[in-house]
């Protein structure tokens, strides 16, 4: 991989006018996207950039309308950002953005649009079944088997998540998820769990993660000390280009734009699958994106550049 086809152009900072950078928001994210919105927001004002904070609330329509920027980086987690609603107010103020657009957001930010997206374009994923009631376990259980994993539809992080080992253990695990809305059981893949960044067309290193936690959870994400992340990730080459073939068909199907994280497991008999897809991955100090960056040879002031030039790329390309 050549590091100089990643590096922004070193007009960028000048170029890119006055930039807001969105962060907060009303989801379950909101703490984590204040995290990753200062990073961002200090790596911008670092580079010379005109970056100003807009943490947003409730009131979003009122306060994008009344923003005098030339663009927008968003780094909003979860729903309002990264579901497509901030993506259509932009598109309706003619404010250009980074990331995705409108179709891409709300299809990925939806994991059974996600699954369902992926089967049908022949992208192997975990079996799974949308669960409407306690009173269907015995038919998930008997479809699935045990363990399985119980997540809510629409929200990000592993909120609401939860490993099911026993059949008792379902009813709680489905009280979770629920409070967050529709809730679905994947099948529960052991084996090594990979992510693998993408960066306008590059297929950036992937990343082994090793947790003692259940799972890759909320604390191990963004908590822990004892989370492994192994990059290089000691695949064979034929191994990395399996990976990110897969990685470049799923982007493809999902439409992304800009930038954008896949998660996967590689089952014990070596087949990877697909998990879920992130438009508006973390930009934390524990993130995942900016480590794959920096392993392709990107710091974090240049990863940011990047996403705007990439952004602003497009724009001509739609003029």
């Amino acid at each position: 991989m050549n590091s100089t086809t990643l590096m922004p152009s070193d007009d960028i900072a000048n170029k890119s006018g006055r930039v807001a950078v969105l962060m907060g928001g009303f989801s379950a994210e909101r703490d984590v996207s204040l995290v990753s919105g200062s990073f961002v927001l200090q790596a911008l004002l670092d580079a010379g950039v005109d970056a100003i904070k807009v943490d947003v609330n409730a009131n979003m329509v009122q306060q994008l309308s009344d923003l005098k920027v030339d663009r927008v980086f968003n780094i909003l987690h979860g729903r309002g950002g990264e579901d497509g609603q901030v993506q259509a107010l932009l598109e309706l103020l003619s404010i250009p953005y980074v990331g995705s657009g409108i179709k891409a957001s709300a299809v990925t930010m939806d994991k059974l649009m996600t699954k369902r997206l992926l089967q049908g374009s022949g992208i192997q994923t975990p079996l799974f079944m949308v669960m409407n009631s306690v009173q269907e376990s015995q038919k998930i259980i008997e479809t699935l088997g045990l363990p399985v994993m119980v997540k809510p539809v629409n929200e990000g992080s592993s909120i609401g998540m939860s490993k099911v080992n026993e059949a008792i253990e379902l009813v709680a695990a489905f009280e979770l998820a629920s409070q967050y809305g529709e809730v679905m059981v994947e099948q529960w893949i052991t084996g090594e769990e990979y992510t693998v960044s993408w960066l306008g067309g590059t297929v950036l290193p992937a990343i082994r993660l090793e947790t003692p936690h259940t799972f890759y959870d909320y604390d191990a994400k963004y908590k822990a000390s004892d989370t492994r992340y192994i990059c290089p990730c000691e695949l064979t080459v034929a191994e990395q280009d399996e990976l990110s073939e897969i990685v470049r068909k799923t982007v493809n199907v999902c439409d992304l734009d800009d930038w954008g994280r896949v998660d996967l497991m590689r089952s014990n008999d070596g087949q990877f699958q697909v998990i879920e897809v992130n438009t508006v991955p973390g930009m934390t100090d524990h993130s995942l994106v900016p480590m794959a960056a920096k392993q392709a040879g990107l710091s974090f002031q240049h990863l940011v550049l990047k996403l705007l030039e990439l952004s602003m790329q497009r724009e001509v390309a739609h003029d």
